[in-house]
């Protein structure tokens, strides 16, 4: 299926559409100065820029003026829309894959209310039974939730197509608060936060008692976190999950129906390449019911990386383990290599990145401020996806080191436990309000989080017999 159109029409924001420039942006409230967006910007509000802009960093466009500044801060993720009006929710067709989960789907279908909706049935043992009202469509054979998801589109009719796992539940008044994001005639496709599925659906039977179902609950690959954002490939947020989201039907690409997992990365990123735009908006919420036994879990993680070889087949460097440049590369393995001499090469090559990024921001007040700040981020991240890359993506090589090298069997120990800690810290910085797990029981589902996926990684890469998925890109 390829009905989508080879990109928008047009890029004009309707009038009354607003977009709030974020706060993080605008350093010490300084709206004259924005420094933000992945890949990093700096930009500086003239004053007839500053005139259409509120105090509090609101944009309301208006006219031509406004319409240009609201376009380039929503292009540059330095601002996030605030739309006035949207679709109805009865311009949406909800279509929900299946495969023998009645159980769930009953339960979704309590919870949905009055939307139109097509069920799928990807050949399941025992035939899906729907209520009066709801459409279905049966499959003869298995072919893949992929496949189901394009076939529930084909056959609705309205302009817009919610996209719902059997084991998801949305909380109350979702496609409201999603639709209002389409009045960007730029954007395709738009997703909330997934959740633990107790979060939004008081019936859930959940294990209190078992940390698989804490991590499962609390850390979820398929939660995008709490903040909103541009999605694109290369950015904090790369993608988002099919389990949820809402697409834009003429803009719809439709998905591999060869793949079995990684449809909706490739979606995703085929989407972003025809030029529309993908947002995450975590204000709604859809709980899903997360595997809550450690054989299910880890299972579901290493299945996930097996989508890796088939993402480097089709997009190349998108998919690498690792993007990062020559110069923090260098800067990375001298501190990890905990000599004096690697301190030293480190700290040369990232007094450099400072000067170049302070350069980069001019008269920015503050300057050097923002600039040792984002050193800092820079080498931290850089800290991060290195451990990330011997925990995770090449443990297999990690092994054979540890089994040969004294040295690299007192390293990875040290490793495992700061990455393990530093990554229980930034979750907790960066959603306080979120359930509290032990750092103990973190750490070590993390590290078996990390086993299958990397498994699964080398499993995909070794049937598909192409190393994309495991190669580096390491850029000047």
């Amino acid at each position: 299926m390829n009905a989508g159109t080879a990109g928008p029409a047009t890029t004009t924001l309707p009038a009354g559409f607003q977009v709030q420039i974020d706060p993080r942006c605008a350093r010490g409230g300084n709206l004259r100065h924005l420094v933000g967006g992945s890949p990093l910007r700096v930009m500086k509000l003239s004053d007839p820029a500053l005139g259409m802009t509120s105090g509090d960093g609101r944009i309301a466009v208006h006219d031509n003026g406004t319409q240009v500044l609201a376009r380039r801060l929503l292009d540059a993720g330095i601002a996030h829309p605030r739309p006035m009006s949207g679709p109805d929710v009865s311009d949406v067709t909800v279509v929900i894959p299946v495969h023998g989960n009645q159980a769930g789907i009953d339960r979704l279908l309590s919870a949905l209310g009055d939307v139109e909706v097509i069920v799928v049935d990807d050949a399941s043992d025992e035939p899906i039974r729907v209520p009066a009202g709801v459409r279905s469509i049966r499959f003869d054979d298995n072919r893949g939730p992929a496949a189901a998801r394009n076939a529930g589109t084909a056959a609705a009719d309205t302009e817009f197509v919610a996209f719902l796992d059997s084991d998801t539940v949305p909380e109350s008044g979702w496609l409201t608060m999603l639709l209002g994001h389409f009045a960007d005639p730029t954007v395709a496709i738009v997703a909330p936060r997934i959740v633990g599925l107790g979060m939004v659906y008081s019936g859930a039977q959940l294990s209190d008692s078992s940390a698989v179902a804490e991590y499962a609950n609390r850390f979820s690959s398929l939660d995008m976190g709490p903040r909103e954002a541009l999605v694109a490939p290369g950015s904090p947020i790369a993608y988002v999950p099919s389990a949820a989201m809402v697409i834009r039907r003429d803009a719809f690409l439709g998905f591999d129906e060869s793949l079995r997992v990684a449809e909706d990365v490739d979606l995703c990123w085929r989407t972003h390449e025809h030029g529309w735009r993908i947002r995450y908006d975590p204000i709604a919420s859809v709980g899903h019911d997360h595997r809550e036994t450690l054989r299910a879990m880890l299972n579901r993680r290493r299945f996930y990386g097996t989508g890796g070889a088939e993402l480097a087949l089709r997009h190349g460097a998108l998919a690498a383990p690792v993007v990062t440049t020559v110069p923090l590369a260098a800067a990375v393995i001298g501190l990890m290599m905990r000599s004096r001499w690697g301190a030293l090469v480190a700290a040369v090559i990232l007094a450099f990145v400072y000067r170049r990024t302070r350069r980069l921001l001019g008269d920015v007040p503050r300057a050097r401020a923002i600039a040792a700040q984002n050193t800092a981020r820079a080498v931290g991240f850089g800290l991060l996806q290195a451990c990330a890359a011997v925990l995770r993506h090449y443990w297999p090589v990690s092994l054979l080191a540890f089994a040969c090298s004294r040295r690299f069997r007192r390293w990875l120990p040290w490793v495992a436990v700061a990455e393990a800690v530093a990554m229980w810290v930034r979750f907790q910085l960066v959603d306080p309000e979120a359930p509290v797990m032990s750092p103990l029981h973190y750490a070590a589902y993390r590290r078996l989080d990390d086993l299958a996926y990397g498994a699964g990684l080398w499993q995909g890469a070794l049937k598909r017999r192409d190393v994309g998925a495991l190669r580096p890109v390491i850029s000047r």
